[in-house]
């Protein structure tokens, strides 16, 4: 089954382009060679000297979450550091202030151009997926520190909301055995889409005083719901891809996009939880 999510739809892995082409033998259902493919089909086994080399390590759950965990420490790392480096907001100066700005803005612009890359990519490169985190953990640590500075606590308060929609949502997702059509997913992948397209255009009219993305707003909340929404839903399909990809069983190397694509939807739920109790704590 070809991938709908744009991080997994370039993977060769992912999309079974390269694995068809490597192997003549059966596929799984999900268009990917089944694990024995390898071999061929156990009714065509011989007794003469092996033809195939030994089968490359394939994807576990052990390797997506060593490679989560790693991409993962380096975001938060890296947010600690640029947390640290900003020093108390009491004490700004106008210059300091800045310098914490373009750290947010920097960072973030990085990480929209990695992320682009990453996604694109076929094969994945786990030096570009850790910069990716890297330059994540910058604009995290910085965008951080102003919501902290106006709300107090709040920074703890969305931490421990995206751990726990982590925790519910691969919860649900195992004990209801939950299964995404391909329809849920070209919808999530266009609402995704469409939503780093209006974010743009917020980002480009804030310039000229038009901040209809703002976080105060009602138009603001809306759009924060309905991205926190988003983020659980790509989480979904981060699942799914991972068990699909483990059942066909790919390449480990892929576990690099698995882990990509699981720090996107959980930065994605952290900014957006950050927007959403941000407006509850205004005056």
């Amino acid at each position: 089954m070809r991938s709908n999510n744009p991080v997994f739809n370039r993977s060769e892995a992912f999309n079974g382009s390269s694995v068809q082409t490597q192997s003549p033998y059966g596929q799984s259902p999900y268009g990917q060679t089944a694990p024995y493919s390898e071999y061929g089909e156990p009714s065509q086994w011989g007794t003469g000297t092996p033809t195939h080399q030994q089968p490359a390590q394939r994807m576990t759950i052990d390797s997506v979450v060593q490679k989560t965990g790693i991409t993962l420490g380096i975001t938060v790392l890296a947010a600690i550091a640029v947390w640290i480096w900003a020093g108390d907001p009491a004490t700004w100066t106008a210059a300091e202030a800045n310098r914490v700005t373009l750290a947010a803005m920097g960072g973030g612009g990085l990480a929209f151009v990695l992320s682009l890359v990453n996604s694109f990519k076929k094969v994945p490169s786990p030096p570009l997926v850790m910069a990716f985190a890297a330059a994540e953990g910058v604009a995290l640590g910085a965008i951080s520190k102003f919501f902290d500075t106006m709300f107090p606590g709040i920074v703890s308060g969305a931490v421990l909301g995206t751990m726990a929609a982590f925790a519910g949502v691969l919860a649900a997702y195992k004990i209801f055995d939950i299964k995404l059509s391909d329809k849920f997913k070209r919808g999530v992948t266009a609402v995704m889409f469409g939503m780093v397209a209006l974010s743009l255009v917020g980002v480009v009219l804030s310039f000229f005083g038009a901040n209809f993305l703002s976080f105060d707003s009602g138009f603001g909340l809306v759009f924060s719901i309905v991205g926190l929404a988003l983020g659980v839903f790509m989480l979904m399909m981060d699942f799914d891809f991972v068990e699909q990809g483990i059942a066909a069983g790919i390449d480990e190397r892929y576990s690099w996009t698995a882990a990509f694509a699981m720090l996107v939807s959980l930065v994605w739920i952290y900014t957006n939880l950050l927007r959403i109790l941000a407006f509850f704590q205004e005056d």
